[in-house]
């Protein structure tokens, strides 16, 4: 069987089928929706988890989509040989049949309110536009008609100079989703779905921009109107990564069905099954592949159902097959910022620390889990930072248990991708310590072969880190090397990048009569071993006749360290060729 295109990057799924694209059979949410979902049905789900793929193939399915010719246009080989087609008369005959408003909140990801705003009103705008066959309408009213033509040319941007502009700009289309599902209930006699994505996109971004109170009262009355007094409404699915308290957004809204990673309803309509996963590998030849995929890009748990990333396995696969890479990568942790993992490294007192250190060691930890968060609340507490890494992926749950009212969530690491990302801001921010740390006292220490000095100094940094890298002798080896630009007189050279069989790093005098400084750097996983490393350090200089060669080199003498790290300590001793 010819194997079909990897599609990176598609979000519509008429199109995906369309270009003939490699697509994991998802289109029972249809089935689970009419059956499971409530009125208001929000699915929260980490980012990339193909959220925004499956609103549009619900749209694909419900919508009663008219053509530029005005005739309706029949969706059904969108389906064909699809799950959702064995599934019997009484979901079938849903297909086609009810108009739909879909909005994406995305867009509205701006650095500042205004933009925001604007950028939310220009997805409503399209929508309408969508729609405007609506204009025709015999069913609907004049003043429906002049309503809908007022809505489809909004203020131009250069207009809205105050804030006096943006407010009525904003509360022309505050109630706009609501009338838009009248006149589409109107026109095609039947309720309408509402679908709306990526609703919490704009909140994130808002918090940690400064205005999030200013959208939220934005977003608070378009939901209002569109999902809690609205008699057009057949029903409505949102998604996001978070649950957004109700009185944040979804206020009075006692209607809404919230499904979460929690849950075990709809647990395989979002993300890559172990099956799933295996088949897609086994498709395109790489299924020897198999258990490297597991360890970087499974480890979720939806329900009690394991998933994997789809995002990242997708590109993995077509890395392999298409790109001839030969080794995985963290791709889902290049889609975003990742600011609140940042947060949680930087912001960290001795508790997170420990807590941090247990995590990237493959350690677990136990939380209290409320769903309920506002962003605004995501610093007042530990408890309220670790709920939001849960939610959104960054962590994984092991097991729960509830103690009086309370339910506690013992959770992970998912697995290497997500490691990473808590090793690069862990990484970060120790080279920022490093580099606004005084360094006036170990540079003296070493320039005075002061070798109790050097560990004081390097033990004192290592305490204030986390355990990240502990059998990493890169590094343990940067960080050393990193140290020592500065160092009065001298310039550090790093052998090891050079491979020329000299030793780690080696300080190059830039005085003629200054001796060269050599450091040869091990690494232990046992405080009892690390005398041990010393020794292997020594034994190194000594036949691999370090000094001789920099001697050969021009310099006029040499002084040799034996460095070995375990943990957050270190030891150094002076090497005397005997």
């Amino acid at each position: 069987m010819e194997r079909k295109k990897i599609g990176i990057g598609y979000e519509e799924y008429k199109r995906l089928i369309d270009d003939s694209c490699y697509y994991v059979d998802k289109t029972l949410l249809v089935r689970d929706v009419l059956e499971k979902g409530g009125m208001v049905t929000l699915f929260t789900r980490p980012r990339r988890f193909g959220k925004t793929l499956a609103l549009s193939m619900l749209r694909t399915f419900f919508e009663a989509e008219i053509g530029s010719d005005g005739k309706p246009i029949d969706n059904s080989r969108y389906f064909s040989g699809m799950k959702i087609m064995g599934c019997g008369d009484e979901v079938l005959s849903r297909l086609g049949k009810h108009p739909v408003i879909k909005l994406s909140l995305k867009s509205a990801k701006q650095n500042d309110f205004r933009t925001s705003i604007l950028r939310l009103r220009d997805q409503i705008v399209a929508e309408f536009l969508r729609h405007d066959y609506l204009c025709g309408s015999e069913r609907l009213s004049t003043t429906d008609l002049q309503t809908l033509q007022d809505l489809m040319l909004p203020e131009r941007e250069k207009n809205i100079r105050t804030a006096e502009d943006l407010q009525r700009e904003m509360g022309r289309y505050a109630t706009s989703l609501q009338f838009l599902s009248s006149v589409l209930a109107r026109h095609h006699g039947r309720k309408v779905i509402v679908l709306i994505d990526e609703y919490d996109v704009p909140l994130e971004n808002a918090y940690f921009e400064g205005f999030y109170d200013d959208i939220v009262a934005f977003i608070r009355s378009l939901f209002e109107s569109v999902l809690k007094t609205n008699d057009a409404l057949e029903f409505a699915v949102i998604t996001g990564c978070l649950r957004i308290s109700r009185e944040s957004i979804f206020t009075g809204l006692n209607h809404l069905n919230i499904i979460s990673i929690r849950d075990d309803d709809f647990s395989e309509d979002f993300g890559f099954t172990e099956m799933e996963t295996i088949n897609m590998l086994r498709d395109y030849g790489i299924e020897d592949r198999i258990p490297e995929a597991k360890e970087w890009y499974d480890g979720y748990l939806f329900g009690k159902k394991e998933i994997y990333n789809p995002w990242s396995i997708t590109v993995y696969v077509n890395a392999i097959v298409n790109k001839g890479r030969q080794f995985p990568e963290p791709y889902w942790s290049n889609t975003s910022s990742n600011s609140i993992v940042k947060d949680l490294i930087w912001q960290s007192d001795e508790e997170r620390k420990k807590e941090l250190d247990c995590l990237v060691e493959g350690g677990v930890i136990e939380k209290k889990i409320h769903e309920d968060i506002t962003y605004g609340d995501i610093h007042e507490s530990d408890d309220n930072l670790w709920n939001f890494l849960f939610f959104t992926g960054y962590l994984k749950k092991i097991s729960e248990r509830k103690e009086d009212k309370y339910v506690y969530v013992t959770m992970k690491i998912p697995n290497k991708e997500i490691a990473y990302i808590y090793e690069e801001h862990i990484q970060g921010w120790f080279d920022n310590i490093v580099k606004n740390t005084d360094r006036t006292t170990f540079y003296r220490a070493v320039l005075d072969e002061n070798t109790e000095g050097m560990e004081d100094y390097l033990n004192g940094l290592l305490d204030r880190t986390i355990s990240t890298f502990d059998s990493s002798e890169s590094f343990y080896h940067g960080f050393l090397l990193s140290l020592l630009y500065g160092v009065p007189g001298y310039d550090p050279k790093s052998n090891r990048e050079e491979g020329d069989g000299r030793p780690d790093i080696v300080l190059e005098p830039r005085r003629p009569r200054s001796p060269a400084i050599l450091f040869e750097v091990k690494v232990r996983k046992k405080f009892t071993e690390m005398s041990g490393g010393i020794q292997e350090a020594f034994g190194q200089l000594r036949d691999m006749r370090y000094e001789e060669g920099i001697l050969n080199d021009g310099f006029f003498g040499v002084k040799s360290y034996g460095v070995c790290f375990c943990k957050k300590s270190c030891i150094i001793e002076k090497y005397v060729a005997r």
